[in-house]
């Protein structure tokens, strides 16, 4: 029989991943229903009746969304489209993981750790394609990345026309990952070293472009310093910078760009509470969430309608948050925000990105950054501001980014 379309593996892969379907059992998602029936929702109170969201999720929305996710949203359906892409995992065996130790941020122990990846893919038949990683973040997970799937695979119907070998990993303790080991700590060069050894292992030694956001932007412009000669080139839409950098002079900024640094102090000082409980309670937040549904749904959902531009539908949500409530992995996700609140001087350097450097400004992002301060993190060739968008753009302007990332690549690749 032959192999689905896009599913064929490259002839140079290294280390064969195993075909992988997504099927959550019918046990747990009647659990899953009567946990969510048996959910209370919070009583009325002047917080929760402000439509504007200034005080987080209404209770008019949440009454209304319980309702969705029991009435209306079908997980089996949403399965059937998840499962027309090509999924796989891999063992993937890191033999020099940096871990962080409290005495050496800046030169971290290695370990060898072993882990399960998983991964969608668009596998070309063309001898000449580009490998392509995009990294997605918290709360986001592969399904982010499904939209400039479909694209794609709209664009180039047949795989020998497929210009890209396109891989979405989902990070270490995100979805169907196995999470972070139990007995060392773990962070963004940690999953660094994870993700490149993946590349490595599916045959793109010779180079790979990494693309990301939110926590995937950290990834990848690890990805871009010197540890990683196969990563030839980094584009990133999320580009924390969390003060002015040196050299930078605020009253140069034009109107445009102090907007921008306005609206990512603003997100600093009313928005960033979730990260502050994920950095220093991760163990109690987790334990919350992880008991509850409802609980989950609001504390995510919450972010899926601040951090984009236009409101995402129920079912984008709903998908979103049922992934991380089958796969049991939010608790397992949120690892990386202790690094933030750390004392200073266990604070890890800022790695320069050594690569070819693309930035995507959306206006709606979190912390949107000028362009003079993107130039200081490295050799910045493509920037584009954007008149929309948000924080989740695969997701909510998927035409627009995926333009942008094969722009760059055609801007940067050497053959």
């Amino acid at each position: 029989m032959a192999a689905p379309l896009y599913s064929t593996l490259p002839a140079s892969v290294q280390k064969k991943p195993t075909p992988f379907e997504v099927s959550v059992p019918d046990d747990d998602i009647a659990e899953f229903k009567q946990l969510l029936r048996l959910s209370r929702l919070p009583k009325k109170t002047y917080e929760n009746q402000q439509e504007d969201r200034r005080y987080g999720v209404s209770l008019s929305w949440l009454t209304e969304v319980k309702r969705a996710w029991l009435e209306e949203f079908d997980w089996k359906k949403s399965e059937s489209h998840i499962n027309s892409f090509p999924h796989f995992t891999s063992i993937v065996t890191t033999p020099n993981t940096p871990i962080p130790t409290p005495s050496s941020p800046n030169k971290p122990a290695t370990i060898s750790t072993t882990q399960t990846v998983h991964f969608v893919a668009l596998f070309s038949t063309n001898p000449s394609a580009i490998p392509v990683g995009l990294f997605h973040g918290w709360p986001g997970n592969f399904l982010e990345f499904l939209p400039i799937l479909k694209l794609l695979k709209e664009k180039y119907p047949d795989s020998k026309d497929l210009p890209y070998h396109v891989i979405v990993p989902s990070l270490p303790g995100y979805a169907f990952s196995s999470p972070p080991p139990l007995d060392v700590d773990f962070d963004v060069g940690s999953v660094a070293a994870v993700m490149n050894q993946l590349m490595l292992d599916l045959g793109f030694g010779g180079g790979y472009v990494a693309q990301g956001g939110d926590i995937g932007s950290r990834v990848v412009k690890v990805l871009g310093d010197s540890d990683y000669p196969s990563c030839k080139a980094v584009h990133v839409n999320f580009n924390y910078i969390g003060s002015p950098p040196a050299g930078t002079e605020s009253e140069a900024l034009n109107e445009k760009e102090n907007t921008m640094v306005e609206r990512g102090q603003e997100f600093m000082r009313t928005g960033s509470g979730y990260a502050n409980m994920h950095g220093t309670r991760p163990s109690t937040i987790g334990a919350v969430l992880a008991s509850s549904p409802l609980a989950l749904l609001a504390w995510i959902g919450e972010k899926f309608l601040s951090w984009t531009d236009d409101d995402p539908s129920f079912s984008t949500i709903l998908e979103s948050v049922s992934l991380y409530w089958f796969t049991r992995t939010f608790e397992s996700s949120i690892y990386t925000y202790r690094r933030r609140f750390l004392p200073p001087s266990q604070q890890p350097t800022e790695p320069k990105v050594r690569v070819p450097f693309g930035f995507s400004n959306f206006p709606k992002e979190l912390i949107p950054v000028p362009k003079s301060w993107a130039e200081t993190e490295g050799n910045l060739v493509f920037y584009r501001e954007h008149e929309k968008g948000g924080h989740f753009a695969a997701l909510e302007l998927p035409k627009v980014l995926l333009g942008d990332i094969e722009e760059f690549i055609t801007q940067v690749w050497k053959a």
